[in-house]
């Protein structure tokens, strides 16, 4: 066994830095005086993921495996230790505000989204299952209490409970899909996983391991049949913690299905994913036609979008993956922006939430409008913006797998995508309608933005447009991470991956194509 050295550390650098500031935030949290103002434990936890984020890119120079090698760290490791807690960051500085209209205690608060955070960054690095099973509580033990933090509204303290009980479902689904691959291959390690089902014929208890780890991190993502959860809990939670838990968690766990599936055969639960991948797009947007509740329409809204992402999955292809990372990418930024909108415009006790409240907002708050406009086009996929370029990719992803393996049931996964797309336009655009053609039903003047919302507002637009315009570097980066994915877990690369390649470059000329990095 190898002796733990200085490079380890640096491995897990960003989980340091996030644990260390999470544990000041809670002893200074402690020395202060009842009244006193909380609001620097959030500027310093805001620090905290700033910090975190330099951590990530110091690992550049540091790929490889770590503490026995249960870590590792790699391109794709190091683009979730970027996003997660780039969301965590925009998500504090929308609770700075937040928190002092809603008159709630928040030492505790900020140290909460630093430990989920921990947990969620080290989920995507992670390649033993029992590791990413610790990694995993860790993100959901903070989630869970989060998600009841407005005490005194019986909705949260319901969403919490709500929360909990299923995710514990859920999690006990995934540990016992671990005990029984550890069953079925010996070891929990990823790669070893992968070895022992490619050496021969998989044992049926594979595949049982399998779909049950799927449905305890389509409990984490919300993809349908197991997302009835999800707008009960984000109409009782905080907006902030929405944003948080809509996004965060969600790319940690795509990241670890990532890992999951890509070290087993993929013609197995190929049909799992298209099944899920459907209905998340179907249920999720008709859910959301009939919701009167804002937060419970982005809510149905954020299963639709768990389908998208499913679609690049059904792929298997490097491009699939490459796909997968950056939409997630691409709806954590217009996600993140819109409740951090919602959570403004809300007011005390989170009074105005329904459609007719935003009703004449485009005069009332007409910068808040035009910024929750901006993230509603995204989301519904228009061009110039992230969730555009996103789809394309999904989609493109999906069409270029149909030449590899499925190609039916690919593009006609692709045919239920794009109607669901042009369905998801009908209540996105209803919003809109709302803020600008009808007369202000609210009297009560809305509060100032503060500075801090400003840029969390101004952090989460810059996002989503860049990536809809000049999304070079991140598509680079997001493929880099493909290619360290599929060789590492034995993905073979199908002969039209390099045509696919070109495909993505094509759309972003201004950005030369990056060099294949050495394996």
């Amino acid at each position: 066994m190898n002796p733990i050295t200085h490079a380890d550390y640096i491995r897990i650098l960003p989980e340091l830095v996030l644990a260390a500031f999470g544990i000041a935030v809670m002893i200074i949290d402690s020395l202060l005086k009842p009244g006193a103002s909380r609001k620097g434990l959030g500027l310093l936890s805001f620090a905290g993921t700033l910090a975190a984020i330099g951590a990530a890119f110091y690992q550049v120079n540091y790929h490889g495996t770590a503490w026995f090698g249960m870590v590792r760290v790699d391109s794709f490791s190091i683009f979730f230790h970027v996003l997660i807690p780039a969301i965590s960051a925009v998500c504090i500085l929308a609770s700075l505000e937040y928190l002092d209209q809603q008159k709630i205690r928040s030492g505790e608060y900020y140290g909460l989204i630093l430990f989920g955070t921990v947990g969620m960054v080290l989920m995507s690095s992670a390649v033993e299952l029992v590791l990413i099973f610790i990694a995993l509580e860790i993100s959901s033990i903070s989630t869970y209490i989060l998600a009841g933090y407005r005490r005194r509204a019986a909705s949260s303290t319901e969403s919490s409970l709500k929360y909990f009980l299923l995710g514990s479902f859920a999690t006990a689904f995934f540990l016992y899909g671990v005990a029984l691959m550890f069953g079925a291959t010996g070891t929990t390690d990823i790669p070893k996983i992968q070895a022992a089902l490619s050496s021969g014929t998989p044992e049926v208890l594979a595949y049982v391991a399998t779909a049950l780890m799927i449905v305890g991190l389509g409990f984490k993502v919300a993809s349908a049949p197991f997302h009835i959860w999800t707008p009960d809990v984000y109409e009782g939670a905080p907006a902030p913690v929405v944003a948080l838990m809509s996004t965060g968690p969600k790319a940690a766990a795509f990241a670890v299905l990532l890992r999951v599936l890509f070290a087993t055969t993929t013609t197995h639960w190929f049909w799992l994913i298209w099944i899920s991948a459907a209905l998340s797009m179907t249920l999720g947007n008709f859910g959301a036609l009939i919701q009167n509740n804002v937060k419970r329409m982005l809510a149905y809204s954020s299963i639709a979008h768990a389908g998208y992402l499913l679609v690049a999955f059904a792929a298997s292809t490097e491009l699939g993956i490459s796909a997968a990372i950056f939409y997630t990418a691409a709806y954590a930024a217009m996600n993140v922006g819109a409740f951090a909108v919602i959570s403004h415009i809300a007011s005390t006790g989170e009074r105005y939430v329904t459609l007719d409240d935003y009703a004449g907002m485009g005069k009332r708050a007409p910068l808040l409008a035009f910024t929750l406009t901006i993230f509603l086009l995204s989301l519904i996929g228009i061009p110039a913006t992230a969730g555009f370029l996103g789809k394309y990719y999904v989609f493109t992803a999906a069409i270029k797998g149909a030449a590899v393996a499925h190609p039916t049931a690919l593009i006609w996964l692709v045919i239920i995508g794009l109607v669901n797309s042009a369905v998801a336009s009908y209540y996105y655009l209803r919003l809109v309608v709302m803020m600008y053609m009808r007369e202000q039903t609210v009297s009560e003047p809305l509060a100032p933005v503060s500075a801090t919302m400003r840029l969390a507002l101004l952090a989460a637009a810059i996002a989503t447009i860049y990536l809809g315009v000049a999304p070079g570097r991140v598509t680079d980066y997001a493929h880099q991470g493909a290619q360290n994915l599929g060789p590492q877990m034995g993905q073979p690369k199908p002969a039209a991956t390099a045509t696919m390649r070109v495909d993505i470059q094509d759309t972003t000329p201004a950005t030369p194509p990056a060099a294949t990095p050495a394996r």
